[in-house]
């Protein structure tokens, strides 16, 4: 044989014909399926007791050596099926082994779960002989439906990207492939079989022939679901937005209170940081900033009844908030390198001293802004995405790679939250006041806010807006 692999793994589903081909592939004298050799329920078939000397016991006790096995084991290439609910602690192994051969099995999801609901229902999960064959007609829920295809259809994504980031390729075959000796005759040779089949296994047979119409008591209620459901993903928000890492060193920790803040960019940042240091009596030289990941470890254990926080803005006011610090103030918060991709890429030169002779023309600057923040979260300008830019959602999915918050608080919600967040970290009800919000300048937001400039940022934060329900900036500041 071709020392091309070391072992292989038969990525599948349950009713996707994953047994045939194993029958198949099991037919060639190299090559060796040992079943589901990671079902959580049992090793290798129903019924057996082993895989290759290795008891279900021992495996679960040390899953890596089975693997090992494999790759030792005498006779030919080696491997196994592996559905998206087995034993997780090998797939991170077997994905990022280039020595393993990775074969993909697909089938149609209506079919593969009418099939499983009607074997479930039957009790026969193979058929060899037409005569023994135990027919059914099985109930349509769309809900476990939705269920099985959102299952089936994150495991094939997670298998793509891996293989996409680790610079492999899989070897592709749909259910309707199985029965074509040539493809299988294909995969042997990418396996580096010396074998080769004259044709397909004739011992197992398909077990529900009927129309799909035809196995299901409600096939009415399963087109009008099927008519609903989104297959292509025709309402997913695209996202384009660069992950985002856990931004530890902008983490803010009190100076005695167990309490952490995690500050989303564009947020009210000094606010809460002088709120953390009156609730201490300290100025906020006292807090603990600028943290590693080491650090931080170190003090989550120093204070372990500690709480995580961080606070959402709406996504207008926050935009508005970082258009008038970052481009039109010379203040701290100012960014040049900003201003230089506006005025560059955008046509939008800072006004002399930072401000418009008008309040319309404040409006069209602040809705070019929009348009270079959308821009520049998707990557699209010189300009490397800026955190102050990014979604409040990307910025969470990055606190999550370290430790996720305890609570997510929105700005408007802070009167009355913060006293209850400080009485969890043993302050009581009273506590200092949330310093006053600094005012955007030179005009505020409700100066130039309408429809079209709300439209326009639901656009641009999309996934702000659904995510986190924001709703009409003018109608939430009356809420």
């Amino acid at each position: 044989m071709t020392a091309m692999f070391d072992y292989f793994v038969l990525f599948a589903e349950m009713r996707t014909g994953s047994n045939f081909l194993e029958t198949n592939l099991n037919a060639l004298a190299d090559i060796h399926c040992h079943g589901e050799a990671f079902n959580p329920n049992f090793i290798g078939y129903p019924r057996r007791n082993e895989v290759l000397g290795m008891s279900l016991a021992e495996r679960d006790a040390a899953p890596q050596e089975l693997i090992s096995t494999m790759r030792a084991a005498p006779g030919g290439l080696h491997g196994f099926r592996y559905f998206h609910d087995h034993d997780a602690r090998v797939f991170d192994t077997i994905i990022d082994d280039a020595r393993c051969a990775k074969i993909i099995l697909t089938r149609n999801p209506l079919d593969s779960y009418v099939s499983w609901k009607i074997a479930a229902e039957t009790g026969q999960w193979k058929l060899t002989d037409v005569k023994r064959r135990k027919e059914a007609i099985t109930h349509f829920d769309p809900e476990e439906f939705d269920r099985h295809l959102d299952a089936v259809r994150g495991f094939q994504e997670k298998i793509l990207k891996r293989l996409q980031i680790s610079g492999q390729t899989g070897f592709y075959l749909s259910y309707d492939d199985l029965r074509d000796v040539d493809v299988l005759n294909g995969l042997a040779a990418w396996l580096g079989s010396e074998g080769r089949l004259a044709r397909p296994d004739q011992s197992l047979k398909p077990q529900n022939p009927a129309p799909l119409a035809e196995r299901v008591d409600n096939p009415d209620e399963m087109e009008r679901a099927l008519a609903r459901a989104d297959y292509f993903q025709l309402s997913r928000t695209p996202n384009f937005e660069p992950r985002r890492g856990p931004a530890v060193p902008r983490h803010v920790a009190a100076a005695k209170a167990p309490l952490l803040f995690m500050p989303v960019p564009g947020g009210p940042i000094a606010e809460i940081t002088r709120w953390l240091a009156a609730l201490d009596g300290v100025t906020t030289d006292a807090l603990q900033t600028g943290m590693n990941q080491k650090h931080l470890r170190q003090w989550l254990r120093a204070h372990p009844d500690h709480r995580g926080f961080t606070v959402l803005r709406h996504p207008l006011a926050r935009a508005h908030s970082v258009f008038c610090a970052a481009i039109l103030s010379d203040g701290p918060d100012a960014d040049p390198r900003m201003q230089e991709g506006l005025a560059r890429q955008f046509k939008l030169k800072r006004p002399r001293n930072g401000v418009w002779s008008t309040v319309q023309d404040h409006r069209r600057a602040f809705m070019v802004f929009l348009d270079f923040a959308r821009a520049n979260m998707a990557g699209q300008t010189a300009l490397a995405p800026h955190p102050a830019l990014c979604s409040q959602a990307g910025a969470l999915s990055g606190f999550a790679e370290f430790a996720p918050p305890d609570l997510i608080l929105r700005e408007e919600e802070l009167p009355r939250l913060l006293p209850v967040l400080a009485d969890l970290a043993g302050y009581g009800p009273t506590t200092p006041p949330l310093p006053g919000l600094s005012p955007d300048e030179p005009f505020a937001l409700a100066d130039i806010c309408d429809a079209a400039l709300q439209k326009k940022a639901a656009q641009v934060y999309r996934r702000d807006y659904l995510l986190f329900g924001f709703e009409d900036w003018r109608a939430a500041q009356a809420a």
